[in-house]
């Protein structure tokens, strides 16, 4: 899966993210178009996960 799916799949999941990582933020969570990345960096920050391992569960939710 590519970055530009990855994000349109992103407005479907992130509702599970934030359940699953309870410490998110809606900043955390809030993707601008274009900067799919720096999301993406935020999560890690938080949540202790890579960014290859963040995508893969995107992937799968």
């Amino acid at each position: 899966m590519n970055n530009d799916q990855l994000e349109g799949k992103w407005k479907q999941v992130k509702g599970k993210f934030k359940e699953k990582y309870g410490e998110l933020t809606d900043d955390d969570l809030k993707y601008s178009e274009g900067k799919f990345d720096q999301m993406l960096g935020r999560l890690q920050e938080k949540t202790g996960n890579s960014k290859e391992a963040l995508k893969k569960e995107i992937e799968k939710l």
